[in-house]
């Protein structure tokens, strides 16, 4: 089993690309805690996991709060013993209904305590209780710390924040055995744009912004997610790998 022992946390663990990763990391062996604010599918994911053979359970965890944050990480030591994984991929992403002159303050300050500083939590927290045996810290970003579109201005601030983020970790926590690494997903099938579907404009707009023309899936980033993760990456550190297929790379 690849992470046979390990202990991973996943943050936005109830949904999308959490719950794909947190089940995808506890059928390769580790014991996963599904962290959430949704209590209710929270715990449905981590029940799911341990119906499926595998070991999880499910934690509250507001990211945009450090004390939850920290609260979260004591309680996988305190459960496990340890900690070796720290996925932090809990974020939002805006309506697009607001430029940067009508955005209103209220947005913006959500939008980076929850997709920034909820990053900045998960990685101070982990760092404190991998310090000692090293471990792994994974982040996600987006394509949209890179590219510009209209009216996302709080969450392309918040990602490209993220990308900074773990270059700078990584070369701080070098020295502890810790990597910490970024994903930078395109446009993934999951609840975070099911706002978008009935707009049949919109829709085939966002579909045709890959290159195979559609969209990716959750559990074809999880399989990154897990690679980053495992002993096959160990030299991969500092850096935000784009799962895309080649979104940030061409003109639309």
């Amino acid at each position: 089993m690849r992470f046979q022992g390990q202990v991973a946390i996943v943050t936005g663990g109830a949904g999308g690309i959490g719950q794909a990763s947190a089940k995808l990391l506890a059928s390769q062996g580790a014991r996963v805690v599904v962290a959430d604010l949704n209590e209710t599918v929270g715990q449905a994911v981590a029940d799911s996991i341990r119906a499926a053979g595998h070991e999880a359970s499910f934690h509250f965890v507001d990211v945009s709060s450090y004390e939850s944050v920290e609260s979260l990480v004591q309680y996988a030591v305190d459960t496990y013993g340890q900690l070796d994984i720290m996925f932090n991929n809990a974020g939002i992403f805006g309506d697009g209904s607001h430029n940067v002159i009508d955005l209103p303050i209220e947005e913006y300050k959500r939008t980076i305590a929850i997709n920034q500083d909820g990053v900045f939590y998960g990685i101070k927290a982990a760092a404190d209780a991998m310090k000692g045996a090293g471990g792994v810290i994974i982040n996600t970003a987006s394509i949209y710390a890179y590219i510009a579109d209209k009216n996302q201005f709080p969450y392309h601030a918040s990602k490209a924040a993220v990308v900074g983020m773990t270059k700078a970790a990584a070369l701080e926590l070098g020295r502890y055995n810790i990597r910490v690494v970024a994903i930078a997903p395109g446009m993934i099938d999951t609840g975070l744009i099911d706002a978008w579907r009935d707009d049949e404009r919109v829709w085939n707009t966002i579909q045709k912004a890959h290159m195979r023309r559609k969209l990716g899936t959750a559990e074809q980033v999880a399989n990154v997610v897990a690679f980053l993760a495992s002993d096959e990456a160990s030299f991969l550190n500092g850096h935000a790998y784009f799962v895309d297929d080649g979104a940030a790379s061409f003109k639309r």
